[in-house]
């Protein structure tokens, strides 16, 4: 990784997660699990999270998604993990900030890594009051899928 030349305007950072990603895989016995889809794609999100007493102690993400999901899920599942859910939900600003200007795209790809984390919780706090479920889906409003006329605007 030392060796690898950082492309004019790309956040080191980035680039680190873009080559070793962090916490990508699936966790065993989560205490929530969350999933964002998008139908018109089929790509998802499925976030696994582990908590102690309101304390994100692990966390894992999985994705079919493209790289910028892949890049988002890793520094996303970095920043929380330790933190108490409250803080973990703030982190979602938080990164936006970090990550900056994207295109539509990128916002999209964002977007189904929180929502996904959003449906872990939720999931979570399902189990938590004793309902069954193994799993909490939240569907994308927006589809990552660009619309051919928008190529070309």
């Amino acid at each position: 990784m030392e060796n690898i030349e950082v492309p004019e305007g790309m956040n080191p950072e980035v680039l680190k997660h873009l080559m070793d990603p962090q916490n990508y895989g699936k966790l065993d016995d989560p205490n929530g699990i969350g999933v964002a889809h998008d139908d018109k794609t089929g790509e998802f999100v499925i976030f696994y999270i582990k908590t102690d007493n309101d304390v994100i102690s692990d966390v894992r993400f999985a994705t079919n998604g493209c790289q910028d999901t892949v890049v988002v899920g890793s520094m996303f599942t970095e920043i929380i993990k330790g933190k108490s859910i409250e803080e973990g939900k703030k982190a979602i600003a938080i990164l936006e900030q970090k990550i900056g200007i994207v295109t539509p795209q990128q916002r999209i790809c964002a977007e189904m890594v929180f929502n996904a984390f959003i449906a872990a919780l939720i999931n979570e706090a399902n189990l938590s009051r004793g309902e069954k479920e193994e799993m909490h889906v939240i569907k994308s409003e927006e589809s990552c899928e660009i619309e051919e006329k928008e190529e070309h605007e």
